[in-house]
């Protein structure tokens, strides 16, 4: 009888995990939405060009002033483009990183915990 006993209780703490497992992949599926309507900005060449992506990562647009489209600066132009693009892809990965440590605190995990796993 006892035993019995005992086994419900590990079925109680077996729920509380499943119900803490749920509340963390919704909280995931919340923080994982905000980033993907959430815009940061990178540049180059002292905001000659400039990149918008979501915080996810995804590239969203460009911005390119007008008085470097110059035909013999092609090339530098290509360069501040690709250099834009990934100033805008770190600053994505950056924030991406805040909002995973930041869930990842209030759900008491240890710091530095990758989320999703």
């Amino acid at each position: 009888m006892l035993k019995g006993l005992g086994a419900l209780g590990g079925l109680g703490d077996m729920a509380k995990m499943m119900k803490a497992a749920q509340e963390m992949q919704t909280k995931l599926a919340e923080v994982q939405e905000e980033l993907s309507r959430t815009i940061v900005t990178g540049e180059a060449g002292a905001g000659l060009v400039k990149a918008r992506a979501t915080a996810k990562g995804e590239v969203t647009g460009l911005d390119i002033d007008p008085s470097i489209l110059v035909a013999s600066e092609k090339e530098m132009v290509e360069d501040l483009i690709l250099a834009a693009i990934r100033d805008v892809q770190e600053r994505a990965r950056a924030r991406n990183d805040q909002e995973m440590n930041k869930l990842a605190e209030i759900m008491g995990m240890p710091p530095g915990m990758k989320l999703p796993f």
